[in-house]
């Protein structure tokens, strides 16, 4: 579908690419990583052709359509409703409207011949690509990712930036192009819309190429994972975690054989070093000189896997109580945000507050702050030393000053060497400390503004989504600097991978009340499942019970038995395919995770196509299925 083939792109005398190669085919599944600043956006707007390359070529197929989400679509506003936007993805559906409406305005005052055949051509058409489904599909996907059906009709220009990026991505999703190209899509999504896309792609029948350092994210969505690195593009055929056990395989080996050729070399240059003067040595020092001369190197492993070298305290210790929240209610206009909810925050409680967007998560961490005004009573602990950190303090960033300078004017009264020490765990490395603040991307403007709130020596953080536009490592970086911090925190994040890393507790808004889970988020999300089963069960029970006793009371005349015994044995027939298939399906994915087919590409991707073949197969044995039994079940019931 799109081959590039030796691609090479310099910024200025800086090669960001050199000689790289990718086959991207139909279906695939590609998650596309590495460090900030490498180029990952970029490949995506080479792809697209936004930017040229500097040599080597990109070619695409004539049917390849591509969908490109990407953060400049941020700033794109609208006064037409979000529906309106999201449907200018049926572009010739739309047309088509347009014509139909037209002709029926003619036609009352001009019933003529031609304008019927006009008009039939039109409708047959507009019916064939589904027009009268569309915008049913439309809403279903705004709403998938967070948008409640009161939303639909207002215009898009009352949205913030990051609503307006999900009505974009509803719009892309729509288009169904057959390369969908997602720059960072869960920045501005919460949990439970992350989980619809992640859904909504895993079925995607076109191919996707996602950047994202969401880690589950990932490994839910990607079949293929493509590392930037070294000016290259490497693939790896499986999700981000067979990436992390395959990448480290591969340097290992890498690294033995570093390590043999470093020994030969030196081997080689001692025995020159030690007979070069000898005449009746000299055939073989030359001979040994020109070998070393036509040697192909192999590059030492660099470790990208940095550990924090530096402790981050606070001046004081707290009291017991950091913060108490005493019959507090929250409202905007209508919207009741919490009503006489109470909850403690203790010194030690490392707490992620999770939910859904809406539901007053940014809003609650200012209550906890103090800066937002609320009814009930907000309570303050002894000794509490506050830092916030959210994504609109990057504005408050000096733009003029550099890194190092940023720093050394927070007023921790820190050298110079311990704040370069504080900038080199959050990858700031040597001259790097004097960019300025103006130059740097969003992800290092980040890591500055995080590298800020850890140096304040606060014992109490407040954190709202500091993830957001950090790359694997620097998440590492603020994860492990989080888990030795001994102070408190209060985080709101939906990387669900950070969670599950740094919280003890989990905060959620229910019935507008704070709600906690005293334990881990594995915990919390096995405690969460178990009880929307019950919750289930105690729904369907009463219905259960009524369809038992008007079954009871039910009588069948003799053809409803004819017609129930012919779909009991089609039934019966399509479980014995389903079972057949099911068996395929797990024959092959064994297969799929032998060496000897994950370490060949063209085993791999013939293994992988058959794959896909046998589980569309039994998705439309498991739909045949479910309408028998919808039938037999309104027959009997």
């Amino acid at each position: 579908m799109i081959a590039i083939n030796n691609l090479s792109y310099l910024i200025g005398d800086r090669p960001l690419y050199e000689n790289a190669s990718l086959h991207i085919k139909p279906n695939d599944k590609i998650g596309l990583i590495g460090l900030n600043g490498k180029g990952k956006s970029t490949l995506l707007h080479l792809i697209i052709g936004n930017y040229q390359p500097t040599s080597g070529e990109i070619t695409k197929s004539k049917e390849c359509t591509i969908g490109f989400l990407n953060q400049d679509l941020l700033s794109y506003q609208s006064d037409e409703s979000i529906l309106t936007v999201a449907m200018q993805a049926f572009s010739r559906a739309n047309e088509l409207q347009q014509k139909i409406d037209s002709v029926l305005k003619k036609m009352e005052t001009d019933y003529e011949e031609h304008l019927v055949d006009k008009l039939t051509k039109a409708q047959d058409e507009y019916e064939a690509l589904g027009g009268y489904s569309l915008q049913s599909e439309a809403e279903a996907i705004l709403e998938g990712i967070g948008f409640k059906t009161a939303d639909l009709q207002r215009p898009l220009k009352e949205f913030s930036g990051g609503w307006r990026m999900r009505v974009m991505l509803a719009k892309l999703l729509l288009q169904k192009p057959s390369l969908l190209m997602l720059d960072e899509p869960t920045n501005h999504l919460d949990l439970p819309s992350i989980q619809w896309i992640e859904n909504y792609l895993r079925t995607y029948e076109g191919a996707i190429i996602v950047v994202s350092h969401d880690r589950e994210f990932l490994d839910n969505v990607i079949t293929s994972t493509v590392e930037v690195a070294r000016q290259s593009l490497t693939q790896y055929s499986g999700n981000y975690s067979f990436y992390l056990k395959e990448k480290t395989l591969r340097e290992e080996i890498q690294k033995n054989a570093f390590e043999n050729q470093q020994q030969h070399i030196k081997q080689t240059e001692r025995f020159v070093e030690r007979f070069r003067s000898k005449a009746t040595k000299a055939r073989q020092v030359q001979s040994r000189v020109k070998a070393l001369e036509k040697i192909d190197l192999i590059e030492d492993v660099v470790d990208e896997n940095m550990t924090m070298n530096f402790k981050f305290g606070f001046k004081q210790k707290s009291g017991r109580y950091i913060i108490e929240l005493n019959d507090i209610s929250k409202s905007y206009g209508d919207l009741e945000i919490l009503k006489n909810t109470s909850a403690t925050i203790e010194r030690g409680d490392k707490i992620a507050l999770i939910g859904a967007n809406g539901k007053g998560k940014s809003t609650m961490l200012r209550i906890i702050a103090g800066t937002e005004p609320i009814e009930g009573e907000r309570k303050e602990g002894f000794n509490v030393l506050t830092a916030f950190y959210a994504q609109h303090q990057l504005e408050s960033l000096n733009l003029q000053n550099e890194i190092l300078q940023e720093l050394q004017q927070a007023g921790s009264n820190k050298t110079e060497g311990e704040l370069r020490g504080i900038l080199g765990c959050f990858l700031f490395q040597n001259d790097e400390v004097f960019k300025k603040i103006k130059v740097l991307s969003g992800g290092e403007k980040s890591r500055v503004a995080l590298s800020k709130t850890l140096l304040s020596e606060a014992n109490f953080l407040m954190m709202d989504e500091p993830t957001n536009h950090l790359d694997f490592l620097s998440v590492n970086i603020l994860t492990q600097a989080l888990q030795q911090y001994e102070g408190t925190f209060v985080i709101v994040s939906h990387d669900r991978h950070f969670v599950s890393q740094i919280a003890n507790k989990i905060w959620y808004i229910e019935d507008s009340e704070i709600k906690e889970y005293p334990g881990t988020f594995e915990e919390y999300l096995y405690w969460q499942a178990q009880r929307e089963k019950q919750q289930v069960s105690q729904t369907q029970k009463p219905k259960e019970q009524q369809n038992k006793k008007l079954k009871q009371n039910k009588p069948r005349d003799n053809q409803q038995e004819q017609e129930l015994k012919k779909l009991k044995k089609e039934l019966n027939t399509i479980e014995n395919q389903i079972e057949i298939q099911e068996s395929k399906v797990t024959t092959i994915e064994v297969e799929m995770g032998k060496a000897e087919v994950f370490s060949v590409p063209e085993v791999l991707a013939e293994k992988n196509q058959a794959h896909q073949e046998l589980k569309k197969n039994l998705e439309g044995l498991n739909n045949q299925w479910e309408q028998l039994a919808e039938q037999i079940d309104a027959l009997e019931n």
